[in-house]
C-alpha cells in the first residue's frame, strides 16, 4: 500500500471548534526562525518563508514581520526524529517539547498549532526530511504554505486542489496559487485585502 506523507494539525482543541472560531485578534503577525534544516542555506530558508507569508498577505489583510532575537506570534524551527528512551522500570518517547513526535523521513512531515490552542502558531518541521525547493522530495515552500494556512486558523480542507488538503500532494512552485477555497476560508478569517495594498 502507498503511505503518503501526511501533515498533522495539532490544536489540541475541541472538533467542535469550526476553523472560522480559531482566529486571531489582530491583522499585523510577527514570525521568526529559529533554526534550519540540513542542506540549506539559512538564506534560502529565508526567501521561502518569506514567499510562504506572502502568499497569505496578498490575499487578505494580515500584515507580517520578521523578526530576530525577540518572541514573536508565529515561531518556524526544525526537529530531529523522536527517540524512545528506556529507563529502569519503563520507556517512553522522548518528544520536542510538545507531545507530537517525528518519525524521520516519510509520514508526518510537519505540524502546526492553531490559533485557539495551548501554544498558538508553532510550527515544527520534521528535520529528518530531505526538503527541496524544487519537485524533488518535499518541497518546502508548499509543506510552509501549508502549515501558515493552519496557524491563521485554516482547518485541513479534503479537496486535493487546497494547500491545507492533509496529504502531501506536489505542485509547481513557480506557478502555485491558492485555491478558491482556500481564499475564500482565509478571508472569512481576515477579511479581504483592500486593493490599495495590492503590491
Amino acid at each position: 500500500m502507498l503511505h503518503h506523507p501526511c501533515y498533522e494539525i495539532t490544536d489540541r482543541a475541541d472538533y467542535s471548534i469550526s476553523p472560522e472560531g480559531s482566529k486571531w485578534n489582530k491583522h499585523t503577525l510577527t514570525y521568526r526562525i529559529i533554526n534550519y534544516p540540513k542542506g540549506m542555506t539559512p538564506s534560502t530558508v529565508n526567501g521561502i518563508i518569506h514567499d510562504a507569508v506572502s502568499i497569505w498577505s496578498n490575499v487578505t489583510s494580515s500584515i507580517f514581520q520578521k523578526v530576530k532575537g525577540q518572541d514573536s506570534d508565529i515561531k518556524f524551527s526544525f526537529w530531529q526524529l523522536d527517540k524512545k528512551l528506556t529507563w529502569e522500570g519503563g520507556s517512553g518517547v522522548q518528544y520536542h517539547g510538545d507531545g507530537w513526535p517525528f518519525d524521520g523521513p516519510g509520514h508526518i512531515l510537519a505540524h502546526a498549532f492553531l490559533p485557539n490552542s495551548e501554544t498558538p502558531a508553532i510550527i515544527h518541521f520534521d528535520k529528518g526530511e530531505p526538503w527541496s525547493t524544487s519537485y524533488k522530495v518535499f518541497n518546502l515552500l508548499l509543506v510552509t504554505i501549508h502549515e501558515l494556512g493552519h496557524s491563521l486558523g485554516l482547518w485541513h480542507f479534503m479537496s486535493q486542489n487546497s494547500i491545507v488538503y492533509p496529504r502531501y500532494v506536489y505542485q509547481n512552485p513557480r506557478t502555485f496559487h491558492l485555491d478558491v477555497d482556500d481564499i475564500q476560508k482565509i478571508q472569512q478569517l481576515w477579511g479581504e485585502r483592500c486593493s490599495s495594498e495590492m503590491p
